[in-house]
């Protein structure tokens, strides 16, 4: 068992001890642990039988234990009679936005509701209104997290699906029959969620049985739902559908584009090419329906049409053909545009890591600069820094700084927008810091008029710099603030206001639909990781990714500046004030 599983389980426990009611600072130890184990760089095997285990602050006796009883058999005796002593299917209604351990205990324990079904229910028979703690409007927005739910049930998150892809993708493109693989449909399109997997190989026809039966007898796969001479169908373990189709070799490249889609494009590309009296389909490009215009790669099929070649991600029926067909696709960012890491978090506030192992490992990544950004002092949860706190950690960063040549660790903050727009620091704390975050945590169910007021007043603030994942949303999780986007990138132009795209593959926020309107309007983006840990630093890659969806270049991007520029405009702000 891996630590991404021994965390994972470490968090349900939280959870269950939380529904039933144990002491909280149990739960928290827990959930601590959990963010202590993804933290670490080393093996957890190799912490277990090695004892190390022991030596790491926030993982006493009976946690290392329990750890080492996961590691060792893949099973835990406390966690199996912990989920016994509970109704399975209470834990699943933690995935409703808002609906916490505490409100689960309450229905369970007044009301006897022990499924999510039964929960729909009872709040359309009114038997919440007048639970304690609970009235007519939390009813309303649990009902309207079920739905939320039910909607995002089938889909996966990107890097789920990812993570799920590689070895089969690994293993079809390594095997010796196959010409070209690719991965295609929306993961190859980069969306933030993802139906199921979509592969293509290429092979000779002889070669065809022998790629299938390697692709559904692969150890990832579950089920076998279809199996045929073009194509194969599996449920993988991870419960991701996952289909292969082989060709011929010499229709690679119009297959790859018709399932990399979407729809939508390709509906758009089929009534282009019938204007130019020519077919498109996944068989091929004809002209006069049978004559076959060879395309070894896509490229060649877009040269065919008129077009320029058009990136995966731009695929979604935008203006990508349009652009194409007048050479103005724009030249993506790419992650090595990206000189610096903003908006992180350490040990100060909620994050796992020192200030120096996340500032060591943003240099060792090859970043310029590293933007320090731990909690303002309302979000008590997440360990915010009083004032006193925020000079404490300043002097740290200063003598730090000291250390490094050729990189520097910037002082920032991830402020909170208070319900009314005004920010969670007075203006002399904020003044103390090299740039400011503001982002709202708290109060996610305003209606859209007040919550883009909220925002627009926060943006108003002369020392605000970025503002941070603009709804709060997480992706099948949570759905956040219901934003005027336009309103938002409006303000941002005029106050020169940077909007923030969280790297982070639960949030992806500012939505990828709004960057391109941030572009026209010369909105600086910062893609930002909001990383917890230095694996965090990792997401920004995601982050990148839908950066590229939303039509933006390396000249759109706030962090694609060097240390001396970056510098040199946040200041800037500052000596207009």
């Amino acid at each position: 068992m891996d630590k991404t599983q021994v965390a994972a389980i470490f968090e349900e426990i939280a959870v269950l001890l939380e529904i039933k009611g144990e002491n909280p600072f149990k739960s928290r130890a827990y959930e601590r642990a959990a963010r202590t184990i993804l933290s670490r760089s080393t093996d957890i095997k190799e912490l277990v039988e090695t004892g190390k285990i022991h030596e790491i602050k926030g993982i006493g006796t009976a946690l290392a234990e329990k750890i080492g009883e996961l590691v060792a058999t893949g099973r835990l005796t406390y966690y199996d009679k912990l989920k016994a002593s509970i109704p399975g299917s209470l834990l699943e209604m933690t995935a409703i936005p808002g609906f916490g351990p505490k409100k689960i205990k309450m229905v369970y324990e007044v009301l006897g509701i022990r499924t999510i079904g039964e929960l729909e229910v009872a709040c359309k028979e009114n038997r919440l209104a007048d639970l304690a703690g609970f009235g007519a409007k939390t009813q309303e927005r649990i009902l309207r997290g079920i739905e939320f739910i039910k909607k995002g049930k089938e889909r996966f998150l990107y890097h789920h699906a990812e993570e799920a892809a590689k070895p089969l993708f690994e293993a079809l493109s390594n095997h010796p029959k196959v010409i070209r693989a690719e991965v295609c449909g929306s993961l190859r399109r980069k969306k933030e969620t993802v139906k199921d997997i979509d592969i293509i190989a290429s092979t000779r026809e002889e070669d065809v049985p022998q790629i299938m039966e390697f692709f559904t007898t692969r150890p990832e796969v579950d089920t076998i739902t279809a199996r045929g001479s073009t194509k194969s169908s599996v449920v993988l373990k991870r419960g991701i559908n996952a289909d292969l189709r082989i060709m011929p070799d010499d229709k690679f490249a119009t297959i790859l584009h018709h399932f990399t889609g979407s729809a939508e494009h390709n509906t758009a590309m089929r009534g282009l090419a019938k204007k130019l009296k020519l077919k498109i389909s996944e068989y091929g490009l004809f002209r006069n329906d049978d004559e076959l215009i060879p395309c070894k790669e896509e490229a060649d099929m877009f040269a065919a049409l008129g077009l320029a070649y058009i990136p995966p991600e731009l695929r979604e029926d935008n203006d990508e053909i349009e652009a194409a067909a007048e050479n103005r696709i724009p030249n993506l960012v790419e992650g090595s545009d990206i000189q610096g890491i903003l908006h992180c978090h350490s040990t100060f506030s909620d994050g796992a890591n020192t200030i120096e192992e996340m500032a060591v490992a943003t240099k060792e990544l090859g970043y310029e600069y590293f933007g320090l950004c731990d909690h303002s002092q309302i979000v008590v949860y997440a360990r915010g820094l009083t004032p006193e706190q925020v000079k404490e950690q300043h002097a740290r960063v200063d003598e730090l700084n000291q250390k490094f040549d050729g990189f520097k660790i910037l002082k920032g903050t991830e402020c909170d927008i208070l319900n009314d727009g005004t920010l969670d620091y007075a203006d002399d704390v904020l003044n103390s810091f090299d740039f400011v975050v503001a982002s709202v945590h708290t109060n996610l169910n305003m209606s859209p008029e007040d919550a883009t007021n909220r925002i627009l007043k926060a943006m108003q603030n002369p020392y605000v710099n970025i503002l941070g994942h603009p709804t709060g949303r997480i992706l099948m999780g949570r759905q956040g603030l219901l934003l005027d986007m336009h309103r938002i990138i409006d303000a941002a132009a005029e106050f020169n206001v940077a909007i923030e795209l969280n790297a982070s593959p639960y949030r992806l926020d500012i939505d990828w639909r709004y960057c391109k309107y941030a572009k026209e309007r010369d909105v600086l983006i910062s893609i930002n990781p909001d990383a917890h840990s230095v694996s965090g630093l990792q997401d920004m890659r995601y982050g990148v990714g839908i950066a590229r969806k939303g039509w933006l270049e390396k000249e759109n991007i706030l962090n694609a500046m060097s240390l001396e520029k970056i510098e040199s405009y946040f200041k800037m702000k500052r000596n207009k004030m």
